[in-house]
């Protein structure tokens, strides 16, 4: 799973290059899942993508409702057969969130946390740390919008506001970094295809992680409001050291990744280490490679799904 994006990107390269294809090839039976809000997952049982209740919801309800209920039907239709997960992004935040709070556990046989977003308290993204400082998505959300559109109208709106103060020129780089290894022909599908949408609400979530050390819950914003969801004035942490020690993670992250940079990420690291035995846990460690490169990279095959095949196949 991933974030402003459908499934589509892992099989968006040639077959020998995507992921997707490289597991089927490999053996495995791969399923993919969609984010809320993207093109491929658009639809309810009452509401539509008009009605403000269907955006009302951020990453907190991904690891509650929507990742447990995907990882548990493919659990059913494979007859009980424990699932290797692969993440990236904020498909990494929610599977550690869901592990912190000890579900999932009896479904899932591994983890792959492709540069993982956790702790971003001290994130490199001058955009993204701009846009949480002036309280941007908040502002949004006041003014009654509740879908973020990263290619529509209020997002351009918005976009030619905050380039006034920082170079948008790249501006995929200037959110999660200078790609190393990204060929014309795929990046040219990627933005064809995306990014997709979020909520706003989302998007306010992820900044409270940017201005606030920790991993909280959804901060509601008044002591009366969190009480209310909660049963305490401030939303509860995610404490990612709970995470029980016997789960295989395959952890793998860039020197030149704006979104999950390295402070917080070995922050991440030193987290899990303490609670992981040495055989359970691997490491990569790629300088060069920032936030896309684990999806799209031409070398990404031979450099990180090869070792990530080779560690479903030990675990």
């Amino acid at each position: 799973m991933l974030n402003g994006q459908d499934g589509f990107c892992w099989v968006l390269s040639t077959p020998k290059q995507s992921l997707g294809f490289i597991l089927a090839d490999g053996g495995f039976d791969v399923w993919i899942a969609n984010t809320r809000g993207t093109k491929s997952s658009r639809k309810h049982t009452s509401l539509t993508p008009e009605d403000p209740a269907f955006w009302d919801w951020t990453w907190d309800q991904l690891a509650d409702y929507d990742l447990p209920a995907v990882l548990q039907f493919v659990f059913n239709q494979t007859g009980g057969k424990k699932v290797h997960y692969v993440g990236h992004s904020l498909g990494t935040l929610i599977i550690l969130a869901a592990f912190s709070e000890h579900k999932l556990l009896d479904i899932v046989r591994s983890a792959v946390l492709l540069c993982p977003i956790a702790y971003l308290h001290r994130m490199r993204s001058k955009l993204i740390r701009l846009a949480a400082h002036i309280f941007l998505a908040e502002t949004i959300h006041m003014l009654g919008y509740h879908e973020f559109n990263p290619v529509g109208r209020v997002a351009q709106e918005v976009l030619g506001a905050v380039c006034t103060e920082i170079d948008c020129y790249d501006l995929f780089g200037a959110v999660a970094g200078p790609d190393c290894c990204l060929n014309t022909s795929t990046t040219c599908i990627f933005l064809q295809h995306g990014p997709q949408s979020s909520s706003i609400k989302n998007m306010i979530h992820m900044s409270q992680l940017v201005r606030k050390e920790g991993i909280r819950k959804y901060d509601y914003g008044n002591k009366k409001e969190n009480m209310k969801h909660y049963n305490q004035p401030q939303p509860p942490l995610y404490n990612l050291s709970s995470i029980p020690p016997h789960v295989p993670l395959f952890h793998t992250h860039g020197g030149q990744d704006f979104l999950g940079d390295v402070p917080d990420t070995r922050h991440l690291l030193r987290t899990l280490v303490r609670q992981h035995d040495s055989d359970d846990i691997e490491v990569m460690y790629m300088p060069d490679y920032a936030h896309g490169d684990f999806v799209m990279g031409y070398n990404a095959p031979q450099l990180i799904y090869k070792p990530m095949v080779e560690f479903f196949k030990r675990h």
